[in-house]
């Protein structure tokens, strides 16, 4: 039987136990920052590299809007309400994960980020001439991204 590569459009996302259709998913990346040293007494004249910190990219999700589909305003709302000083806890903060589906729509390899919240929301461009579907993007920025893997 012939191994095939997954295909990047069967995915979900889920998050705080809720599976929401998007209909683009970017920026999942992770990136470890480098720390040079050289210390004064070293026979050698260049500098050692080790890992430092990881720093996450953030995620951009899109989608089609919807009649009473508020979720992304909801959100970005109770980040916003907090930064103002009410006393909304950490509700604002969930947990995203984005899977990649095979053919049984078993996930095969996942991303977690931890900690997530809006950043930024961004309702569609409106053209009076356009034929397209209105579509409104959400950012997240997050402190953790785990990938796994299922056999």
């Amino acid at each position: 039987m012939a191994v095939y590569p997954l295909p990047k459009f069967h995915y979900q996302v889920d998050w705080n136990g809720t599976i929401i259709s998007f209909s683009e998913v970017s920026g999942l990346s992770a990136e470890t920052e480098v720390i040079e040293y050289r210390h004064g007494d070293s026979p050698e004249y260049h500098k050692i590299k080790m890992p430092g910190m990881q720093k996450f990219g953030n995620v951009t999700l899109k989608r089609g809007i919807f009649k009473d589909r508020n979720d992304f305003h909801d959100w970005w709302k109770e980040t916003r309400m907090f930064q103002e000083g009410n006393n909304v806890g950490s509700l604002y903060r969930r947990t995203v994960t984005i899977s990649i589906l095979n053919e049984e729509h078993s996930p095969i390899v996942t991303y977690k980020l931890t900690n997530a919240f809006p950043t930024k929301v961004q309702p569609s461009d409106l053209k009076a001439d356009g034929n397209e579907v209105a579509i409104e993007t959400l950012e997240l920025v997050h402190e953790k991204l785990e990938i796994s893997y299922q056999a």
